[in-house]
């Protein structure tokens, strides 16, 4: 059944959308509505997000990926042994740039977590015929944290083909990201399948029990994982290590501010008191806290 929800260099720090159009802001109410339903039922659905060619274009990327660096089934319970998960898709080709830029997914995101929110990671998981349901699980349940909780981390994972529940749709448990305790690894317990057509995205607080489901099928399930978390915690996926300065360089703004070059609150992640943006060539997107305020210029007076 469908799961619905209410509701430092010369070069310069932009990448190529300097010279593209704007791109038109999300309705502010939709935005909300999106964000209500995560915080009350853990989850919501973006229909119609990803237009037809973008994914075909990001599913034929993912296959050269996988046959020309000859990548094969994980070899875990957890990841899937019959399932190809592609990491560091940043560093691996600008096809992929677009997709934590998602305009309606980064704002609900930015709502329900942080302004200044990072990405954490960006993966891709490909379900081949043959593999088994994931064992249940939650995202952030190593770190150190009462539940329940605000929303730490937020996962928006793209349907790239259709998920249905033979195919391996991923399974939830509605409600669950304010369970007081995250589910014992591998428990069974009632879930729903999160049915939705290719284009949408799932979007989902990451502390919502969840797991891969079932493929019965004899096709793929394909899909992307963009992982966004607050602007104060560590990534999965160490971005600034894993993407190549060259390739940061000639990122959007915006994405490297999400991969980390960045400072949070004007405090933290500070390199000698510069903003590392400073370090692609570009400027520092706001004054560190401890310095001095601006202040607006005056008229010069005589004396």
């Amino acid at each position: 059944m469908p799961v619905t929800a209410p509701g430092p260099s010369p070069e310069p720090a932009r990448g190529p959308e300097q010279a593209a159009a704007p791109v038109p802001a999300p309705d502010p109410a939709v935005v909300a509505a999106h964000a209500d339903a995560i915080r009350e039922h853990g989850f919501t659905v973006l229909r119609d997000a990803i237009p037809e060619d973008s994914r075909h274009a990001l599913r034929e990327a993912l296959a050269r990926l996988e046959t020309d660096a000859g990548l094969g089934f994980a070899r875990t319970r957890f990841e899937g042994t019959r399932t190809v998960r592609i990491y560091n898709l940043l560093a691996r080709g600008e096809a992929f740039w677009p997709v934590p830029l998602h305009p309606l997914a980064l704002a609900v995101a930015e709502r329900v977590l942080d302004p200044e929110l990072l990405l954490s990671s960006l993966s891709a998981i490909t379900l081949a015929p043959g593999q088994a349901a994931q064992p249940l699980h939650e995202d952030t349940q190593r770190i150190p944290l009462p539940r329940p909780r605000a929303a730490i981390a937020l996962n928006a994972l793209w349907a790239l083909s259709d998920f249905t529940e033979a195919n391996g749709a991923t399974r939830i448990v509605p409600g669950s990201h304010r369970f007081p305790a995250p589910p014992r690894y591998g428990a069974d317990h009632p879930t729903v399948a999160a049915e939705m057509p290719a284009g949408s995205i799932l979007l989902f607080d990451s502390a919502l029990w969840h797991a891969g489901g079932a493929n019965v099928t004899d096709a793929r399930r394909w899909a992307i994982a963009c992982y966004y978390c607050v602007g104060w915690m560590r990534q999965q996926e160490n971005q600034l290590l894993g993407v190549p300065d060259a390739l940061a360089r000639r990122m959007p703004r915006r994405l490297q501010q999400l991969c980390g070059w960045s400072v949070w609150q004007g405090q933290y992640g500070h390199v000698d008191n510069h903003d590392p943006i400073e370090f692609l060539g570009g400027e520092r997107a706001r004054p560190m806290i401890w310095d001095d305020p601006p202040r607006a210029p005056e008229a010069a007076k005589e004396p």
